[in-house]
């Protein structure tokens, strides 16, 4: 669990970027703190510098506010989770889940005001696809025991995706092998460490394990494979 973060007014350098140890962020207690767009504000999770690096955060986008053009060297993901999130390419509801690639460039902006979770320069330098899915149009496929599972990316072995709980279901003791990463999205995400509603976001490193339930309907957005591999 990481320190009471509502308090840091400037956040260090290379802020949780210790991929060995696990964390667990209830992102509702944090604060909102400015972005270099009048209007846009953000809670970074991690962050490896200022306005650069490997950084992930909850990003919010007041009504009519936007950013100017700017590149992403290492590419961009985003899963929307209120509001409407627009681009030059079009315009993404809550829900959508967007990856702009190493090299890619645009100019987002909200009209109604929204919120995104935004992970920046985390690819994998020939993982150069672009991916555009509206989460809420798209088919549940059967998971293993009650689970329903909705892929939205895999390159060379970092797998994200949606994972629907119904209530009462468990899942076998597993291990992560590169790592995984959870945002709930929707009721109470659960394991032998703690209880984790809505809005929790979770880090835990290559090797770890548990073994998760829920107690009611859950919808979670995960991710594995990714994270740094310590011998």
């Amino acid at each position: 669990m990481v320190p009471d973060q509502a308090q840091h007014k400037d956040l260090p350098e290379d802020f949780n970027m210790d991929f060995s140890q696990r964390l667990v962020i209830d992102t509702r207690q944090l604060e909102w703190l400015p972005s270099p767009a009048p209007g846009v504000r953000r809670k970074p999770l991690e962050r490896q510098q200022r306005e650069s690096g490997h950084t992930t955060s909850i990003v919010e986008y007041a009504a009519g506010t936007a950013f100017s053009s700017h590149p992403h060297p290492k590419g961009e993901e985003i899963f929307v989770l209120e509001g409407v999130f627009s681009d030059e390419s079009g315009d993404y509801p809550a829900g959508s889940y967007i990856r702009n690639p190493p090299g890619s460039q645009h100019a987002p902006f909200s009209r109604e005001g929204c919120v995104i979770f935004v992970k920046l320069n985390q690819f994998a330098a020939d993982d150069l696809h672009s991916v555009s899915i509206d989460t809420g149009t798209q088919p549940w496929l059967e998971g293993i025991g009650g689970l329903e599972v909705m892929p939205l990316h895999d390159f060379e072995g970092e797998h994200t995706a949606l994972v629907k709980w119904p209530a009462g279901e468990r899942f076998q003791p597993h291990r992560h092998f590169g790592g995984e990463e959870i945002l709930v999205l929707s009721g109470e995400f659960r394991d032998e460490h703690g209880c984790y509603s809505a809005g929790t976001w979770l880090r835990s490193p290559h090797l770890s394990e548990h073994c998760p339930h829920v107690e009611e309907d859950t919808i979670i957005l995960v991710k594995t494979g990714h994270l740094p591999i310590h011998a």
